[in-house]
């Protein structure tokens, strides 16, 4: 994988607030961290990050900028990293879209029960209004989820958002949002849901 250019995204900044209130004295957990972007804007908040992405070349590049995380190479679907128990906050930006329905749900569940109650899941996925970056694709592998130049590629409408985050859950928001963090705009979905016991 390449690094390739992308322009502000400064659509952490307004939840910051949130994070340092739920994460109290535990790290946030970052999954796919990508090239540091978010895991240097928490760093700079004061949070501490544990975090992972599959890309070997991300995690070199976000050790690089942000030494004070604690980052590592693993995939998604695979056991969460050592201290990832009774969280108080998890990000994950643009990274829990790539999976079959199945396998969707198991991690949403796995990130469930690392948090503690009340603690808080911060995320953006796909949304099926994400024209420019595959969700016209005609490569149907299973409703919403689409091959996409070669990559899986899941996208959500409103209620497949609710279904994810249901039972188990509290929403505290919902919002469709377009983001210019690639060279065209992208259209996510940005949700905060709590853990509930």
């Amino acid at each position: 994988m390449t690094m390739t250019r992308q322009y502000p995204d400064p659509w952490l900044d307004r939840w910051l607030d949130l994070l340092k209130s739920r994460a109290g004295a535990k790290p946030v957990l970052e999954i796919g961290c990508g090239f540091g972007d978010d895991t240097a804007v928490l760093d700079g908040a004061g949070l501490s990050v544990i975090g992972f992405d599959l890309s070997a070349e991300a995690v070199a590049v976000t050790r690089a900028r942000v030494p004070a995380a604690r980052i590592g190479q693993q995939d998604v679907r695979d056991p969460l990293p050592a201290g990832s128990v009774q969280l108080g906050a998890i990000v994950a930006s643009l990274s829990l879209h790539y999976f079959s329905w199945k396998d969707t749900i198991g991690i949403v569940e796995r990130i469930r029960h690392a948090l503690r109650p009340g603690g808080i899941l911060l995320c953006r996925l796909n949304s099926t209004q994400d024209t420019h970056f595959g969700a016209d694709s005609a490569e149907l592998i299973e409703p919403g989820y689409f091959l996409v130049q070669g990559e899986a590629k899941r996208f959500f409408d409103e209620a497949a958002v609710a279904r994810l985050f249901g039972e188990g859950w509290n929403v505290l928001g919902r919002e469709h949002r377009t983001t210019d963090k690639y060279h065209l705009p992208k259209s996510v979905w940005e949700i905060v849901v709590e853990r509930v016991s």
